[in-house]
C-alpha cells in the first residue's frame, strides 16, 4: 500500500504589483523590530547618565572655559583692558624665559623621579616576589608612603627630614659621628643647598611604591613554566632576569613610565610645600599658578594650562595604548 506523498507548504511568493506581506504586523519589510531592543539599551544606559552628565560639568565644561580664556589679553587687575588677542599667549609660552625655564625643571624632574623610583621599585618587586615570613606585612608597609596625601608627605619631608636644627637627616649624621670619634658632624641646610634634589628625593619616596605595586604584578604573571626550564638547563639568576623576566616587564616598565610621567609632570604639592618655588625648582604647574593668582595674567595661564593638558593627554593615550596590549596578552594567555 503507497503512502501519499505529502508535500511541505510552500512560502508565499510575491505576485508582482503587489505588497510583500511582512511576518510581523504593523513592521515595514525588511525592517528589523528595534523598538523593545533600544528601549532596553538606554534602561541599561540611563544610571550612567547623571555620571555622565556631571563629569562633563566637571571637567569638559571648565576646560572649554580654560581655552576661551587662552585667547584673552586678561588681568584682573585691569579688568576694562581685557581683550581677543587670540594665539598671542601661547606664542608667550613658548618665548617667555620664565616659562621655558620651569619647563625645563618640569622635564628634569620627571624624568629623575620617574626613572630613580622605576629602578628602586624593581628592585623592591624583585625582593617581594620571594616567599619569606612576614612578606604581608612588609608589602603594606612599603605601600604606606604613596597611601599619604601629597602635601602631608611633603611637610613629612620639610619639617622631620631636612629642618637643619632637629632634622632626622642631620642627626643621623651627628650620630654616626659619634659613632666613628669624628668629632663634630657636618649640619648641611638641606633645602637652601640642594633644593631640587630635595624635592625629588621626597616625590621618589612616595612614588616607589606605585612603580613596586606595577612591577610586582608584572613579575607574577610571569609563566613560572619557563623559568623552570630555564634553569633545569642550567641558566643562573642573572641570565633567567635578562632573557626571561626583562623581556617579561617590558610593557609594566613602559606602563610606569608613562603613568608616572603623567602625575608627575602634574605634581605641584612638594614644589609648593618644601622650596615655594624658589632655587630653581618652579616646575610648569607651580609657575602657571603664580601667573595666575600673583601676576593675575589669567590669559597667559590659561594658555600654560592648556598646553601641560595637551602634553598630559599625549602621554596618556600612550599609556593606554600600552594597558590594552597588556590585557590583550593576558586574554590570549588565559
Amino acid at each position: 500500500m503507497s503512502t501519499p506523498m505529502t508535500t511541505p507548504p510552500s512560502t508565499p511568493q510575491a505576485v508582482p504589483g503587489t505588497a510583500r506581506t511582512h511576518p510581523y504586523p504593523g513592521a515595514a519589510a525588511g525592517t528589523p523590530r528595534r523598538g523593545p531592543h533600544r528601549a532596553r539599551a538606554w534602561a541599561a544606559r540611563a544610571p550612567l547618565l547623571p555620571a555622565l552628565v556631571f563629569l562633563i560639568a566637571v571637567t569638559q565644561l571648565p576646560f572649554v572655559a580654560t581655552l576661551v580664556i587662552s585667547l584673552f589679553d586678561w588681568n584682573s587687575l585691569y579688568p576694562d583692558e581685557r581683550r581677543f588677542t587670540g594665539l598671542s599667549n601661547y606664542g608667550s609660552v613658548a618665548t617667555d624665559a620664565g616659562l621655558r625655564d620651569s619647563v625645563l625643571t618640569t622635564v628634569v624632574l620627571t624624568a629623575s623621579v620617574v626613572l630613580v623610583s622605576l629602578l628602586l621599585g624593581l628592585g623592591v618587586a624583585l625582593l617581594l616576589d620571594r616567599a619569606f615570613p612576614g612578606r604581608g606585612i612588609v608589602r603594606t608597609m612599603l605601600i604606606a608612603p604613596f597611601l599619604l596625601v601629597p602635601i602631608a608627605a611633603a611637610l613629612l619631608w620639610k619639617h622631620a627630614l631636612y629642618n637643619p636644627e632637629y632634622g632626622l637627616l642631620n642627626g643621623a649624621l651627628t650620630w654616626v659621628a659619634g659613632l666613628f670619634g669624628c668629632g663634630t658632624a657636618p649640619q648641611p641646610d638641606w633645602i637652601s643647598e640642594m633644593p631640587l634634589i630635595a624635592v625629588e628625593a621626597s616625590l621618589v619616596w612616595q612614588w616607589t611604591p606605585f612603580m613596586m605595586l606595577i612591577l610586582l604584578a608584572g613579575l607574577q604573571s610571569r609563566p613560572l613554566e619557563m623559568v623552570e626550564a630555564a634553569r633545569l638547563d642550567g641558566a643562573g639568576n642573572w641570565q633567567v632576569f635578562r632573557y626571561l623576566t626583562l623581556p617579561h616587564l617590558r610593557r609594566y616598565l613602559e606602563l610606569g613610565v608613562l603613568l608616572g610621567s603623567i602625575y608627575i609632570v602634574q605634581h605641584f604639592d612638594a614644589v609648593f610645600t618644601i622650596t615655594s618655588g624658589g632655587l630653581g625648582t618652579a616646575n610648569l604647574p607651580y609657575t602657571i599658578y603664580q601667573t595666575f593668582y600673583q601676576a593675575h595674567e589669567y590669559g597667559l595661564a590659561s594658555a600654560a594650562g592648556v598646553v601641560v593638558v595637551i602634553g598630559s593627554i599625549v602621554v596618556a593615550t600612550f599609556a593606554l595604548r600600552v594597558v590594552s596590549s597588556l590585557f590583550r596578552a593576558e586574554v590570549s594567555r588565559a
